[in-house]
C-alpha cells in the first residue's frame, strides 16, 4: 500500500481540522446563549426555531470533534479498512438532528398561530441586533469551516461549515420577519416566518441525511470514477502510455470518509514475466493514489486471452517467450535440479 499523504500531512490536517470545530463548538455555545436571550426578549416563534437550530450547532459540534479525533485513527485488526466511515455517520447524525429540529419548530409555530400569542414589542429592537450579531458570526465562521472542509476534504468540517452558513441565512430571514412586525405590527409574519425557516432547515437536514446514507452504503462517487477510468484508459492498448495494459474490468471503488479504496482487475501480455506484471500494477497503484490524495488502490493481474490484441501480438514479435508460468497452465516448470530434489524427496 502507497501513503501519497506522509504522517506528518496527516497530523497536521487532523490538528487543522480539529481547531476549526474546537472554534466552531466555542462559537456554538456563545450564539445558542446569545438567541435564547433573544427569544425571551421577543417570545417570537421565528427566533425559537433559530435558537433551536443552535442547539443542534452544539451537539454536532461536540459530536464532529469526537469523530475526527477517531477518523484519524490508523487502520487496525478490528478496522482493516481504517476508521473514516465515521465522518458520514457525523454527517448523518447531524442532519437527522436538523430533522427533529425542524419539525418541533413547525409545531411550535402552529402553536403559536392557534393562540395568538404574538412577540412582545418593546424586545423587538434588541432582538433584532442580537439577530444581526449571530448572523455575522454564523456566516464567517461557516466559511471559515466550509473552506477547511473542501480543503481537507472532511465532509465533517464542510457539513459543519454548511450548517453555520445556512444558520446565518435563517438568521436574515428571522431579522426581515421582526423588522416587519417592528413596522407594521403584523403579528402574523412571526409564525409564517418560522414555518418558512423550518422547512428551509429541514431541506438541509435531509441533504445531509441523503448524503450520509450514500457513503455509509458505499455508492459510487461519478467523478472518481471519471478520474480512475481516465487513468487507466491512458495506459490502454498499443498506443497508450509505459506500462501499457491490454484490457481493464471490475473497476470497484468506494469511500471511508475522505479515504477512498479501489480495486481492478488488468489485464497483460502473457508475454511478461511476474516480476513485470507487479512493476506494472503498481505503478497503475501509486498514480491512482497520487490522483486521489488519500487512497488505497489495488490490482489483479491476468493474462490476456484476446486472440486479436494488437499489443500481445507486438510483444510476441518483439521475440520474447511466454513467462513459464503461463506456459505451464500456472505453475512455472521446474528446472533439472528442482526435478531431482523432488526425486529425492
Amino acid at each position: 500500500m502507497h501513503q501519497p499523504t506522509s504522517e506528518l500531512d496527516a497530523h497536521q490536517s487532523q490538528r487543522e481540522e480539529s481547531r476549526a470545530l474546537y472554534f466552531s463548538l466555542v462559537l456554538g455555545f456563545t450564539l445558542l446563549v446569545v438567541k435564547f436571550a433573544a427569544y425571551f426578549l421577543t417570545h417570537s416563534a421565528a427566533i425559537f426555531t433559530d435558537a433551536m437550530e443552535g442547539i443542534v450547532n452544539v451537539l454536532a459540534s461536540a459530536f464532529a470533534v469526537y469523530s475526527i479525533a477517531l477518523a484519524h485513527r490508523p487502520a487496525d485488526a478490528e478496522h482493516p479498512y481504517g476508521h473514516g466511515k465515521i465522518e458520514f455517520f457525523s454527517a448523518g447524525f447531524e442532519g437527522a438532528m436538523i430533522l427533529v429540529v425542524a419539525l418541533l419548530s413547525v409545531g411550535k409555530a402552529v402553536l403559536t398561530m392557534v393562540e395568538h400569542e404574538p412577540p412582545k414589542p418593546q424586545g423587538l429592537d434588541v432582538a433584532v441586533g442580537l439577530m444581526a450579531l449571530a448572523m455575522l458570526a454564523n456566516g464567517g465562521a461557516g466559511f471559515y469551516l466550509w473552506h477547511v472542509g473542501r480543503k481537507k476534504r472532511s465532509i465533517i468540517v464542510e457539513a459543519d461549515g454548511l450548517h453555520l452558513m445556512s444558520d446565518a441565512l435563517t438568521s436574515v430571514m428571522v431579522i426581515i420577519a421582526l423588522v416587519i412586525i417592528r413596522l407594521t405590527r403584523w403579528q402574523l409574519v412571526d409564525p409564517l416566518a418560522a414555518i418558512v425557516v423550518s422547512f428551509y432547515v429541514g431541506f438541509l437536514g435531509w441533504h445531509l441525511v441523503a448524503r450520509s446514507v450514500s457513503g455509509l452504503m458505499d455508492k459510487q462517487d461519478v467523478h472518481h470514477d471519471v478520474l480512475l477510468k481516465k487513468i487507466l484508459d491512458s495506459h490502454l492498448g498499443i498506443n497508450g502510455k509505459p506500462p501499457r495494459i491490454c484490457s481493464y474490468h471490475k473497476l470497484w471503488h468506494r469511500h471511508s470518509g475522505r479515504y477512498t479504496w479501489v480495486d481492478f482487475h488488468i489485464s497483460i501480455s502473457p508475454w511478461l514475466d511476474i516480476e513485470a506484471g507487479h512493476r506494472i500494477a503498481s505503478s497503475l497503484e501509486y498514480e491512482m493514489e497520487l490522483a486521489l490524495h488519500e487512497g488505497d488502490a489495488t490490482a489483479h493481474i491476468e493474462p490476456c486471452k484476446n486472440a486479436d490484441c494488437l499489443l500481445c501480438a507486438a510483444m510476441k514479435a518483439s521475440g520474447d517467450g511466454p513467462h513459464p508460468a503461463i506456459a505451464q497452465g500456472g505453475r512455472a516448470a521446474p528446472d533439472a535440479g528442482d526435478s531431482a530434489a523432488a526425486s529425492g524427496a
